[in-house]
C-alpha cells in the first residue's frame, strides 16, 4: 500500500484531485484551510457557472459531497500545512494542529485572491453603496433575493458593469488578463435581463476576450439576444450626484467624453494570486513566477510539475483559470501524483 497523496486546497481543482485519486483506488488527505470545502465557487456564492449554467451549489457541491463520501480521502478543514519535509514517496507534512502525515507526493490546489476593489477607489467601490463587485451580483443571484441596489433595495433599471478591475492595470501592479471577466460579466448581464427585463445593461470595456467558443454563447448571444449594450470606453471616475451613479470617462471609439447615470455601478473584478502564496512557496519549497502565483514547468516536459519534484500544482493557483479547466488541470496532476507514489503500478496490477 503505498502513502497517501497530500491535496492542499478544497476548491475545485483539489475536489478533482480527490476525485480521480479515489476512482484509482489511491489514498488522499485533503487539507483545506476553511470550515467548509468547495473553494471560492462555494465560499463566495457563485451562482449559474459557465459554460453550463448549472448553479455553483448544485455542481461543486456534488463534488464535495462525493469526495466527503469516499472512504478512501481523508478530509481535514480548518487547517494549513506548516511544514513540509522529504522526497518523492517519503514526504512528511506538518499541520497546523501539530499533527503531522506521512505522503507520497502533494497537490497545490491552493486557488486565488478575488482582486479588493477598495485598491481602485477613482472607480467608487466602498465609497458608494450601490458599487458592487460582481462576486456579490453573484451572491445576490444565488440567495434568491434577486439584483438589487444595496442602498434601498430596489431593482435597478440601469446597470453598468465595469471590466478590467484589478486586471490589464500596471499603475496598481496588475498587469495579467484575469481571462474570465468578460465571458462573466456577459453571463450576469443576460442574467440581470432575465430577471428585470426593463433594466438596461451597458458594459464598458477596454478589449473583449470572450475566448474560444464563449464568443458566440456570451458575447454575441447577451447582445443580439439579451440586447446588453457594449461600450469600449476608458472610464476616468465614478461619482454620485447625489441620486444616481456617474459614470465619467471617454467612449474611446468615437473619441467623446461621457458622463452617464446609473442606479447600479458593477466592478469585474480580476483573480489575484492567492494572498498566501509566499507562506505556501515556503512551506512547499516551490518557486512563484514574478506575479506571484505558483511556478509550473513546461506542460511538454511533464505535466503539473513545480520545482520540486514530487510536488505539483493545478487550477488557478498557477494564475487566472477557469473552474472547467482547473477540474480538468487537477485529474492529470492526479495522473502525475500516481506516478510517483507507485499508486500507477498498483492499479495496474
Amino acid at each position: 500500500m503505498t502513502k497517501p497523496i497530500l491535496i492542499v486546497g478544497g476548491g475545485p481543482a483539489g475536489l478533482s484531485a480527490a476525485q480521480a485519486l479515489s476512482a484509482a483506488g489511491q489514498r488522499a488527505i485533503l487539507v483545506e484551510k476553511e470550515q467548509q470545502l468547495g473553494g471560492a465557487p462555494i465560499l463566495s456564492g457563485y451562482a449559474k457557472l459557465v459554460p453550463t449554467g448549472e448553479w455553483a451549489k448544485d455542481a461543486i457541491g456534488g463534488m464535495v459531497s462525493r469526495v466527503e463520501g469516499s472512504d478512501t480521502v481523508d478530509v481535514r478543514t480548518n487547517l494549513t500545512v506548516t511544514n513540509f519535509e522529504g522526497g518523492p514517496g517519503n514526504f512528511i507534512a506538518k499541520l497546523s494542529d501539530d499533527t503531522t502525515v506521512d505522503a507520497s507526493a502533494a497537490i497545490l490546489c491552493t486557488g486565488f485572491t478575488h482582486f479588493d476593489s477598495v485598491n481602485k477607489p477613482e472607480w467608487g467601490f466602498g465609497t458608494f453603496p450601490d458599487v458592487v463587485t460582481t462576486t456579490q451580483v453573484e451572491q445576490m443571484m444565488s440567495s434568491g433575493q434577486g439584483v438589487r441596489c444595496p442602498s434601498d433595495g430596489r431593482k435597478p433599471k440601469r446597470v453598468a458593469i465595469l471590466l478590467c478591475v484589478g486586471s490589464r492595470d500596471r499603475q496598481i501592479g496588475r498587469e495579467w488578463c484575469s481571462k474570465i471577466c468578460c465571458t462573466v460579466s456577459s453571463n450576469i448581464a443576460m442574467e440581470i435581463r432575465e430577471e428585470i427585463p426593463d433594466c438596461h445593461v451597458y458594459i464598458y470595456y477596454m478589449d473583449i476576450r470572450t475566448f474560444g467558443l464563449y464568443e458566440d454563447l456570451y458575447y454575441w448571444r447577451s447582445q443580439e439576444e439579451f440586447k446588453v449594450k457594449y461600450i469600449k470606453a476608458r472610464i476616468a471616475e465614478v461619482t454620485s450626484n447625489g441620486d444616481r451613479l456617474i459614470v465619467k470617462g471617454e467612449d474611446t471609439l468615437v473619441k467623446r467624453p461621457i458622463t452617464i447615470p446609473f442606479d447600479m455601478v458593477v466592478h469585474a473584478i480580476g483573480m489575484d494570486p492567492n494572498i498566501d502564496n509566499i507562506m505556501i512557496a515556503s512551506t512547499f519549497g516551490v518557486q512563484l513566477q514574478k506575479h506571484g502565483h505558483i511556478q509550473h514547468a513546461d506542460t511538454y516536459g511533464g505535466i503539473a510539475r513545480t520545482s520540486r519534484e514530487g510536488v505539483f500544482v493545478a487550477g488557478a493557483a498557477t494564475g487566472p483559470e477557469t473552474i472547467d479547466d482547473s477540474i480538468a488541470q487537477a485529474q492529470g496532476a492526479a495522473l502525475a501524483a500516481l506516478s510517483v507514489s507507485g499508486g500507477l503500478s498498483v492499479a495496474a496490477e
